[in-house]
């Protein structure tokens, strides 16, 4: 009988074994948050929990809110499925959504652990989307937090509020305020999520005072937002941020502007009240926006989550004192952001520059020097990324190395991306790292020269595979390792250097090495400074 057990055993853990399940594949996980019992899913090690909510939904009088802490729920609530993303236009036709649905009701967020136990405290990730503060949502294969979790991190996505309904200030909205502040909802989103981090992730199995903040473009944006508010700059351990800051020529925006821009909006709409605002329903109000002559929604120096202008937060080092690990790609924009459909000649190019820069101009044409067309065009491309989001990021790095009490280290990503599959047929390539089809023939694009802006997500997140659009070589999966593992080694420690990896060096004020990623990932001397200090002084024209 005894025997007859043995086999009878062994039989089972072999169909087990040869099917590919466990015990745990084929029970859903659950943890015990604050406010209830949430059911996820469990593949091949990792567990993960979407559409968590850290939020009430802000719809009805709640709309232009601060986020209010989410209601218990009694039983089991399923999590394996993404929320709603936030009310957006379809700006970037090839963002790849997994959402369900778009909605007011927005505050989600996601996790992915593969802890087993909450007694685990691993280092914690917490990734907010790009999008430029009007598109993007933390379902986006891009930012899929798996493979990050694979390489023992806790990783989060989280939603925000976007546009008009994350970024709208009214006098209404100030006087009825308890802080006496109105805008910036989007990232008081973001602050309540880590919050919700600080509260619940170690039933995850993370460690709440291992959390490192990251994102790309406006997620960057959003990542040098939290370090600069008091509400959440003591909620982060680390910050990685991928192609801009808030701390660019053009200021954050002062309340009272803000509030005159509210009212001037309101006007168009004919609401003469916030409750009339209030009323028009969600896509109504969002197409709204889509009007000529719409004012910019944007970050707002409101006296409470921002006290005074970032840049003058971290001038004064007031900032959270956490490493920094930032940069930004070799082509974040197009020559013709300078040139428009003018030839990239020196000639056009200096007139260009003339325009632009006025009286100035002389200096703009010494720190991006063009003496051929050749170099006109790359000059021009040069000068229109640091414009666009270079110079920012640029002074993110140098206030926080000179006022942050702790190290920055600084990259530069220079790998263009591969050319896109034959099976693409008709399509042009889109900033989210997809494709915008055609019903028309499309002339093939000439081979990348440069690294554009987002190229480098899906290398950092270890998520090459999830996107089928480019034609990804073993240089790129490489690539990938490498930035992927910086990245992996600085949230778990606050220092990205690790086994077989290049040594990347912190920032010093008197020796600037910048880590340059590609193929030939190697360090180099920051080259060009003066570019930067240039522009450090606010041109008399914009773009």
């Amino acid at each position: 009988m005894k025997q007859l057990f043995i086999f009878s055993t062994l039989v089972v853990l072999l169909i087990t074994t040869a099917s590919g399940q466990t015990t745990n594949d084929v029970t859903a996980p659950q943890v015990k948050t604050a406010n209830g019992v949430l059911e996820g899913t469990y593949e091949s090690g990792i567990r993960s929990f979407k559409g968590v909510p850290f939020g009430q939904p802000p719809v009805g009088n709640l709309r232009w809110r601060e986020p209010q802490p989410v209601k218990n729920w009694t039983g089991v609530r399923k999590a394996d499925k993404f929320g709603p993303r936030a009310m957006q236009r379809a700006l970037f036709g090839d963002m790849g959504f997994r959402s369900n649905g778009m909605s007011e009701d927005c505050l989600y967020l996601n996790v992915w652990t593969p802890a087993t136990t909450s007694a685990q405290k691993l280092p914690v990730l917490v990734y907010f989307y790009g999008g430029g503060l009007v598109a993007g949502d933390g379902s986006e294969w891009r930012y899929d937090g798996e493979s990050m979790a694979r390489k023992g991190i806790v990783t989060i996505t989280v939603n925000y509020r976007l546009t008009v309904f994350g970024f709208f200030s009214h006098p209404e909205l100030t006087k009825e305020s308890p802080h006496h502040a109105s805008g910036n909802y989007g990232f008081l989103d973001q602050a309540a999520a880590l919050q919700w981090v600080q509260q619940n992730i170690a039933a995850f199995g993370g460690d709440p005072k291992r959390v490192t903040i990251a994102g790309e473009s406006a997620g960057s944006y959003s990542v040098s937002a939290q370090m600069a508010s008091p509400l959440s700059k003591n909620l982060i351990a680390g910050a990685i941020g991928e192609s801009g800051s808030l701390l660019s020529t053009t200021p954050t925006t002062p309340r009272a502007d803000a509030e005159q821009s509210g009212v001037q909006f309101a006007t168009t709409l004919g609401a003469s009240s916030l409750a009339a605002l209030r009323a028009i329903p969600a896509e109504e109000l969002l197409q709204s926006t889509a009007k000529q002559g719409t004012p910019r929604f944007g970050p707002t120096v409101d006296g409470y989550f921002f006290p005074k202008a970032p840049v003058q937060i971290y001038a004064a080092g007031e900032q959270a004192h956490v490493p920094l690990l930032v940069g930004w790609n070799s082509e974040e924009s197009n020559y013709k952001a300078i040139l428009g459909q003018n030839k990239p000649t020196v000639q056009n190019y200096t007139e260009a520059v003339l325009k632009l820069y006025g009286s100035r101009a002389a200096d703009a044409l010494k720190a991006y020097q063009a003496s051929s067309d050749d170099e006109a065009e790359k000059m021009a491309t040069l000068l229109a990324g640091d414009r666009f989001i270079g110079y920012s990021t640029w002074k993110w790095s140098d206030l926080q190395s000179k006022t942050g009490g702790k190290s920055v280290y600084r990259y530069f990503y220079l790998r263009p991306r591969p050319a896109m599959r034959a099976e693409m047929g008709n399509a042009v390539a889109g900033l989210a790292g997809g494709i915008i089809k055609s019903d028309s023939v499309v002339p093939k694009p000439k081979p990348a020269t440069g690294a554009v802006h987002s190229a480098e997500i899906e290398y950092a997140m270890g998520n090459l595979p999830t996107n089928r659009v480019y034609d990804w070589q073993p240089e790129d999966f490489k690539v990938s390792e490498i930035m992927q593992g910086y990245f992996a080694n600085f949230i778990k420690t606050g220092d990205p250097n690790g086994l077989g990896l290049p040594v990347w060096p912190a920032v010093k004020s008197n020796n600037v090495q910048v880590m340059n990623i590609d193929v030939n990932t190697r360090v180099e001397p920051e080259f060009r400074r003066e570019r930067y200090v240039f522009l450090d002084t606010p041109a008399p024209k914009g773009i």
